[in-house]
């Protein structure tokens, strides 16, 4: 089925790093996945994993050090032509994490959100604030507040800035950088709730970058697992949560709390240990373990998951 879906962005081999030539730290090594139009993929991982950097550099605004990252069949990493680079600005928007880092506390919400559209050809001045009056009304928020700074909304609206300075592009594809983590519990999911919506309406296609598995369950298709730069497992959302294979994401998903207090109370936390893994010889491989479900590991691994798949 995965087969027939058209694939909006691939990701070939990225490496991501850091520092100088002596010093030097990668933070994303070799990794490869697609993302198919109009499908929410999620990056799980814990913090320093890797999974923002790779938001960023699909953006273009980390540089990768080697790999493709194609985006509707052109490549869109390296050096780049001014038309593509500007189509890659149109059609591609990031959610920040932190709405209030992200939004410039000295300018008004008007120019905020505007602001994409001043890189590309001038339109006159009444169109531009039509422009910005429909982005706020498609978030919730009322067009009298373009005339406010950020500091006098709440986080929440804040975010919804955020998302309508993205919207304002007609994008196809969001990158959402844990755009709910600095939120309250009663705001995330009116935040959720409309990013949902919007992706139905416009079609959108959406990388969500989060470390709560039990959030992308409910929002993600799919969702890839990274630890340490490297993706170490790949499914879609329920069959992750039904089968996981690697280690690593059986840590991450018994450390996700149970509503049942007893459950929560008996339940067995898995401690993942990266020294079980002996790669001095058999070197580890990212494989297709079964259809649409992508696993790292070397031979030895390789057949024990897959002895796990086939009961």
């Amino acid at each position: 089925m995965s087969e027939e879906r058209e694939v909006l962005l691939s990701v070939r081999n990225m490496d991501v790093c850091f520092g100088k030539k002596k010093k030097l730290f990668k933070a994303v090594n070799n990794v490869s996945f697609d993302i198919y139009k109009g499908e929410t993929f999620g990056l799980v991982g814990e913090s320093g994993s890797g999974k923002t950097t790779i938001g960023r550099a699909i953006i273009r605004i980390n540089p990768t050090t080697s790999g493709d990252v194609i985006f509707k069949g052109k490549k869109i990493n390296g050096k780049i032509s001014k038309e593509l680079d500007r189509q890659v600005t149109r059609e591609i928007q990031m959610i920040f994490q932190d709405p209030m880092a992200s939004l410039n506390e000295r300018a008004k919400v008007d120019y905020i959100v505007s602001e994409g559209l001043f890189s590309g050809e001038r339109i006159p001045e009444a169109e531009r604030k039509a422009k910005v009056a429909k982005a706020l009304a498609e978030v919730g928020l009322l067009p009298e507040f373009a005339s406010r700074f950020p500091h006098e909304f709440s986080g929440g609206q804040r975010q919804r800035i955020g998302v309508a300075r993205a919207l304002i592009m007609q994008p196809d594809f969001i990158i959402a950088d844990e755009p709910i983590s600095a939120l309250d519990v009663s705001i995330r999911a009116q935040v959720l709730n409309l990013l949902s919506v919007l992706q139905k309406e416009r079609g959108l296609t959406y990388l969500f970058i989060s470390h709560d598995l039990s959030v992308m369950r409910f929002i993600c298709d799919r969702i890839a697992v990274i630890h340490k730069g490297v993706l170490v497992e790949l499914a879609e959302t329920e069959k992750l949560f039904a089968h996981p294979l690697h280690p690593y994401t059986r840590a991450l998903l018994s450390a996700i709390p149970l509503p049942d207090p007893a459950r929560e109370k008996n339940k067995v936390l898995e401690v993942y240990d990266p020294t079980q893994h002996d790669y001095s010889v058999d070197k580890p491989q990212w494989v297709e373990i079964e259809p649409g479900h992508m696993v790292w590991g070397n031979e030895a691994e390789l057949k024990k998951y897959r002895e796990i798949v086939s009961k």
